[in-house]
């Protein structure tokens, strides 16, 4: 069809509406091109291992409309890109997502995919505890990067934990993670080699004045009182007696790092440094959380 545009313009074309909308880019992507691509690949069903010939071909009029209101529901709404699609990726996994949790953005993934080395110098990782799962894609990844161990995830929200199960059963670990419904640590399980956690730690006037697309994530997942440290401070308070001996604790606290190091001087945290970018994870060992505390 003579005239009919290609995935390709159809992406630059949504890259410049994006940009004159004035929108936020986080959950995933971080500019309006990658954001673009992201949706008309979904809107077509293709992956990123799409050729650059079927790129550059013209699109149907019935593949152009379904991408036109991909386009405009993202820029009429201001949801995340994520949530249009039901989907994200997370540590070289695809995982179901929708507003009953955070769209998977943790710099942690770098971590998983390294196996936390040289972090762990070798040490066995047997049993893994991944506090406020949300999707469970940080529980999954983990579990799929440690074929023998056992992982527990915990979550408050009965609404998180039923988008952690969908996504467990579609990554066949059912028999290896394990889905709590509680208060950061299960009653029972461990001791653990790993407690990992990606807690809601922002102060809550910093919240209000995100952009929408954060008010599209469910708020009690960010939110940690106006100080942010809500949910960390009892976290480091009792981590010590989850651990198993040379057990470590990682957690991220995004950009209130800061405060954290100046509310625990006696804590002697390892900042973390990512490849693919991210701040705010910091590590523990069992034996200097013991002696901070």
């Amino acid at each position: 069809m003579a005239g009919a545009p290609s995935a390709l313009e159809l992406v630059a074309a949504a890259a410049r509406r994006f940009e004159a909308a004035g929108l936020h880019f986080g959950h995933g992507t971080d500019n309006a091109a990658d954001e673009a691509l992201f949706l008309v690949l979904h809107g077509l069903g293709w992956g990123y291992d799409v050729d650059d010939a079927q790129l550059a071909a013209p699109l149907a009029p019935p593949q152009v409309t379904a991408i036109d209101a991909l386009i405009d529901t993202r820029i009429a709404t201001r949801r995340p890109a994520a949530y249009l699609t039901g989907r994200m990726w997370f540590a070289g996994y695809e995982f179901l997502v929708d507003e009953r949790v955070l769209v998977p953005r943790s710099p942690i993934a770098e971590l998983i995919g390294a196996h936390f080395e040289p972090w762990r110098g070798g040490r066995a990782v047997t049993r893994v505890l991944d506090i406020g799962t949300g999707s469970g894609c940080i529980a999954i990844a983990t579990a799929l990067a440690f074929p023998h161990a056992k992982v527990d995830a915990t979550d408050l929200s009965a609404d998180a934990l039923a988008v952690a199960a969908a996504n467990v059963a579609r990554h066949g670990v059912d028999a290896r993670v394990a889905l709590h419904a509680c208060d950061l640590f299960p009653s029972t399980g461990g001791p653990y080699d790993l407690i990992v956690s990606n807690p809601p730690y922002v102060p809550q006037a910093v919240w209000e004045r995100l952009p929408p697309e954060y008010h599209a994530e469910p708020e009690g997942a960010l939110t940690a009182g106006a100080s942010g440290l809500d949910c960390l401070e009892r976290l480091l308070e009792a981590a010590a007696r989850y651990l198993a001996p040379g057990g470590q604790l990682i957690v991220e606290v995004g950009e209130i790092w800061p405060e954290v190091e100046s509310r625990y001087p006696r804590l002697p945290f390892t900042w973390l440094e990512f490849e693919r970018g991210g701040e705010g994870v910091f590590l523990l060992e069992r034996d200097e959380l013991r002696a901070g505390n």
